[in-house]
């Protein structure tokens, strides 16, 4: 388990559904919380990597534009993008820059201002992010991808829309007391069952919502971190895999294959078993998706993850605490900003700075961030 990378400092914007600004002014709320809380400036940073899924703003080259506006000239300036994965991508990259020794401190900042092209038209997007020769064309979007997860998920292991409900039930308790989630409402079991139908066996509180949102993560190699931060808290594991595009390249679909293997690879590089993971931040656009994190993540045997929910052990105080900052379903999901933002969670709970969602005594999270339909896995493990 070594500790070479640091993280040390973390921002987020809050995550609404029409922000009023640019892009730049948007990611400069990110930026602007993250810098202070590592006590830098600008000046410092080495790199800096921005995070995006293209299409949703007429910005060509966004980077440029962000570092320029953030301060960040010379300084080099990336764009990376693997859609909804890609600030988690941003931090492999950042760690591989400081681990090489070309950069001691490397900025990793996720945008997305959803809000600027309509509904239907960021459905269409989504739906590009598949095969645009042999799926996209027959209309299939995110929602009716995942219903056919769930889907997999009942006939192979019996699980059920109760079992879904009882996750998005979870979502919105914590989601109420986030402050930057754009769902801040408790929803009961009997509303989440009775809501309308999106795409079957999935309704409407079983699927995040758009939202506009900045993240920022600031890293730093061990000997910059040591003498920056008080609180650094470590990189102790990475893992990142894919999967075919296609759902029919791929061998089941009751799990995201990708998960798994960068699961394994995280565990493998921390030296540590789900087990050892205290709090955990999955990627949970749909209800299922949560679900399947669970058995993907080795938190439960497949098939075995219901009766986490069922027993109530991902709440505070259970087995496994997850998404306790409401996740995605309750925080919206702003593409490009969403990995920054459940790294910044992770964060400030191992250094005990979650206020009223605070898991006691945590010392070792996970982050399990997806980038399409299960195209794009990453998890990130920290520790204290």
């Amino acid at each position: 388990m070594s500790k070479d990378v640091a993280i040390i400092g973390v921002g987020q914007s809050a995550f609404v559904r029409n922000y009023e600004g640019s892009i730049r002014e948007l990611a400069f709320e990110a930026f602007r919380e993250a810098v202070q809380d590592a006590g830098i400036s600008s000046r410092d940073i080495g790199a800096s990597l921005i995070c995006s899924a293209p299409e949703y703003d007429k910005q060509r080259s966004p980077s440029g534009l962000i570092a320029e506006y953030l301060g960040l000239n010379p300084q080099p300036t990336f764009m990376l993008e693997s859609v909804c994965s890609s600030s988690t991508t941003g931090i492999r990259v950042g760690y591989s820059l400081i681990k090489s020794g070309l950069h001691d401190i490397v900025l990793v900042l996720g945008f997305q201002k959803m809000s600027e092209i309509s509904s239907a038209d960021s459905q269409e997007r989504m739906g590009r992010g598949a095969d645009i020769m042999w799926e996209a064309p027959f209309g299939t979007m995110m929602p009716a991808y995942y219903a056919m997860h769930a889907q997999a998920h009942f006939a192979r292991y019996g699980s059920t829309e109760e079992d879904l409900a009882l996750i998005r039930v979870k979502s919105s308790k914590y989601g109420v007391l986030n402050e930057k989630a754009v769902y801040r409402k408790e929803i009961t079991l009997e509303q989440a069952l009775t809501a309308p139908p999106v795409s079957t066996p999935l309704k409407r509180f079983d699927c995040c919502a758009n939202a506009d949102g900045a993240s920022c993560i600031i890293m730093a190699g061990a000997a910059r971190a040591k003498e920056i931060s008080k609180k650094p808290v470590w990189i102790l594991g990475l893992g990142a895999a894919t999967a075919p595009m296609t759902l029919t390249g791929r061998d089941a679909l009751d799990g995201l294959n990708c998960a798994r293997l960068a699961a394994k690879q995280a565990y493998e590089m921390a030296g540590v078993k789900p087990q050892d993971i205290d709090v955990a931040e999955v990627h949970d656009c749909f209800t299922i998706a949560e679900l399947m994190a669970y058995e993907n993540l080795g938190f439960a045997e497949p098939g075995k993850g219901v009766e986490l929910i069922r027993e109530g052990q991902t709440y505070i105080g259970g087995k496994i605490p997850v998404n306790v900052d409401g996740g995605l379903l309750s925080k919206g999901h702003p593409i490009g900003a969403t990995g920054g933002s459940q790294v910044r969670t992770i964060v400030l709970q191992l250094r005990g700075e979650a206020g009223n969602i605070q898991v006691p005594g945590a010392e070792i999270g996970l982050v399990h961030n997806i980038g399409g339909v299960g195209i794009y896995g990453n998890v990130v493990i920290m520790g204290r």
